[in-house]
């Protein structure tokens, strides 16, 4: 009794003290209109939320959704032949009057039984879900609980939306349901939802659902079997048949209880449905339509980068993207990958040696061929050593950074270097031939066949550092600063290059001295037939003159006739190019990596062989370094070009024919110079009897005048 007394003096006081601020209050908000100004700002702030949930809904691009949803997005290659396709979260789409009724039923009956009577959402759903959310945030939880999604807003977040719980994506969610109501039939967002629902297992789609659990096709589906495929619906990892059979059961009869109450089934017939045993049969198989994995993550990886397309666009968006790509060229790649006695050997501890090549056209720069790594390597988006490899190029930078600036500045292929060992500079630089033998003077063509280090870097730092860094730029490569000395004649470079960089450079030998950017994708089309991309954004320029271009392209040929490259020739043709080497660490004998590029002017192919490693490295590889794999590469790959040939013969050839006419000219020379005296001492005889005869004839006519006849 005393506690109650004392609580009810308490609160009368308390309203006391509370009545003279209830008051003010109150005369306040009369006197100002707070209430009215509260009322405006609110419908203000829910006009201003409307308009951007409207605008969300107008550029959301549900006119695409069901092209998006019934497509592939595809892969074509320069022919405009199909070459594969890509696809995520996406399954066998199949029209509704191929899907049973049974599980359109089931669904409807689980998921949305007013599917036909609401327009994209219901109001008790959100009423709902707007108390959970409320109890949520009191909780500290930041997402709501519970559904009252209609089977249109499923599909909406599925196809549009991230699956986050929180009140802006619900808003969203419900705005874009209207526009997928206003744009499309209530059979047309079944059928989209029935093929764009997951049912676990990696599995997409009521076609593929039923091939997967019951190993017939959606329009062959059950009662009890559309039961247990709709029950999937709300958890598929645990009430999947394959992984969960008695919780798949009870989850079928619960459902088969739901089709009773919405009038699909009488009490009866659910009940002998759910006395039916659990009987599945796996007939799923999967087709990968993902046939040049490297190439194709180099075209995702473009669209993303130079088009601004997401991944899950690109994958699920239902595109036509066009290509560069050789199919002839990609298989032999990828099967010569997939020979590992043409890599080196394995590590001590079992790691394997790996490779890239890319074959680019050297008229346009589009990226023919591509492959990142040997065969089994691949992951989805991965490391793509073909375009993401940085390794110091070696010796394949000499024709960039040394010979061609050495024809700029006036050197011949012919012309003289002097091959000795010496240092260069305060630090002493000096370089060796990788045998140590040195030969004095040396022919510049053949500096450049037998990649003779000591003679390379002479020739820079005659002709200057500074002129072999500004072309090693204009070709594009990726030098810096701290390149800018007489080690950039031998490749030592502080970042490096890829394959895909060192073949887009050398487009300018094989082009006459024009350098090509190099692309993958020449065109895009999304699923609505809009074409987003027409032209790729490439670009050409002139870095050689075409004389000094074919002058290179002459000395390069000797590299693979009797050069470094001799072993990597591929038998039955002629092509131009660099081998390059890089060392493990100074003073080793083991290297790091091994480069071989060729080209002829139809096509040009950069190949790396090394560790990703450089705990490892190559030694005594013989042919199994590079040289066997690059040969049987071109040996793929050549007889599907034009085969046109070379409009000039190697610098050796010419050097010998030179040499030969030199030696002609000798001979004649001699002989001619012997004619030309027998003729002028004929002459001179000649002359000199005419002169005895004059002589005499004027002598005799003086005796006859004085002695008379």
């Amino acid at each position: 009794m005393k506690e109650n007394s004392v609580l009810k003096k308490g609160w009368r006081a308390f309203k006391r003290w509370l009545h003279p601020l209830l008051s003010w209050l109150h005369k306040q908000c009369k006197q100002y209109c707070v209430g009215r100004i509260i009322l405006i700002c609110f419908l203000s702030l829910f006009l201003i939320a409307s308009c951007y949930l409207v605008y969300v809904a107008k550029t959301a691009k549900v006119g695409n959704l069901k092209a998006e949803l019934e497509q592939s997005t595809e892969i074509y290659d320069y022919q405009g032949k199909q070459a594969g396709y890509l696809y995520s979260q996406k399954g066998t789409w199949k029209p509704l009057n191929q899907i049973s009724v049974n599980m359109q039923n089931a669904v409807l009956s689980t998921e949305d039984r007013n599917f036909y009577h609401e327009y994209g959402f219901s109001f008790k759903g959100i009423a709902r879900a707007g108390l959970l959310y409320i109890r949520n945030k009191l909780l500290g939880r930041n997402y709501i609980s519970g559904g009252g999604s209609t089977l249109t807003q499923q599909l909406v977040k599925n196809a549009f939306l991230s699956q986050e719980q929180t009140f802006s994506r619900k808003a969203k969610e419900i705005f874009i349901s209207m526009q997928v109501e206003n744009e499309y039939t209530k059979r047309e967002i079944l059928t989209m939802y029935l093929n764009n629902a997951y049912f676990g297992n990696g599995v997409w789609g009521v076609e593929d659902a039923s091939l997967k659990y019951f190993g017939v096709h959606a329009s062959q589906l059950s009662v009890a079997q559309a039961a247990t495929l709709a029950g999937m619906l709300t958890d598929p990892g645990g009430y999947n048949p394959l992984d969960h059979p008695q919780a798949s059961k009870q989850r079928r009869n619960t459902v088969l209880q739901l089709m009773v109450e919405n009038n699909k089934l009488s009490a009866s017939e659910a009940k002998n449905y759910q006395q039916t045993a659990m009987v599945t049969d796996d007939q799923y198989h999967y087709q990968s339509g993902y046939k040049y994995p490297y190439y194709f993550d180099a075209v995702i990886n473009e669209a993303i980068k130079k088009y601004g397309l997401s991944e899950t666009e690109i994958m699920n968006g239902g595109y036509k993207i066009y290509t560069a790509l050789n199919q002839n060229y990609q298989k032999q790649l990828q099967a010569d990958y997939t020979n590992s006695e043409l890599f080196p050997y394995n590590a001590a501890d079992g790691t394997q040696a790996q490779g890239a090549s890319v074959a680019l056209d050297p008229k346009t720069g589009g990226v023919a061929a591509l492959i990142g790594g040997r065969s089994g390597s691949h992951v989805f988006r991965g490391y793509n050593r073909a375009t993401q490899l940085i390794r110091s190029p070696g010796s394949t930078l000499k024709p960039i950074a040394v010979y061609a600036p050495a024809l700029s500045a006036g050197y011949h292929y012919d012309s003289y270097l002097q091959d000795e060992l010496r240092s260069y500079g305060t630090n002493k630089y000096t370089p060796h031939n990788y045998d140590n033998e040195y030969t004095g003077k040396i022919m510049m063509y053949k500096a450049l066949a037998e990649s003779k280090n000591a003679a390379t870097v002479w020739l820079l730092n005659k002709i200057g550092v500074q002129r072999g860094y500004d072309m090693a730029k204009k070709f594009g490569l990726n030098v810096t600063s701290s390149d800018n000395n007489l080690s950039l004649a031998l490749g030592g470079l502080k970042k490096g290059e890829s394959p895909y960089q060192m073949a887009s450079a050398y487009t300018a030998f094989a082009d006459g001295g024009n350098l090509h950017s190099p692309y993958l994708i020449t065109k895009i089309v999304d699923a609505s037939g809009k074409v987003i991309v027409n032209n790729p954004q490439t670009s050409t320029k002139r870095v050689l003159s075409k004389k000094n271009a074919d002058e290179m392209t002459s000395m390069m040929m000797d590299v693979y006739n009797d050069g470094t490259g001799v072993n990597a020739k591929p038998s039955g043709y002629t092509i131009a190019g660099k081998t390059g080497t890089t060392q493990s660490a100074s003073g080793s004998t083991a290297d790091r990596d091994h480069w071989y590029i060729g080209y002829t002017p139809d096509v040009v192919l950069a190949t790396w062989v090394g560790f990703d490693s450089n705990k490892y490295s190559l030694l005594d590889e013989g042919t199994r370094g590079g040289s066997a794999l690059f040969k049987t590469e071109m040996e793929g790959i050549l007889p599907y070009t034009k085969g046109t040939s070379f409009k000039v013969k190697s610098a050796a050839s010419r050097v010998t024919a030179t040499q030969a006419n030199s030696g002609s000219d000798f001979w004649n020379d001699v002989g001619n110079a012997g004619k030309n005296l027998k003729d002028n001492v004929s002459q001179s005889a000649k002359e000199a009897q005419a002169k005895a005869a004059e002589l005499f004839s004027e002598g005799k006519q003086k005796l006859q005048s004085i002695f008379g006849r």
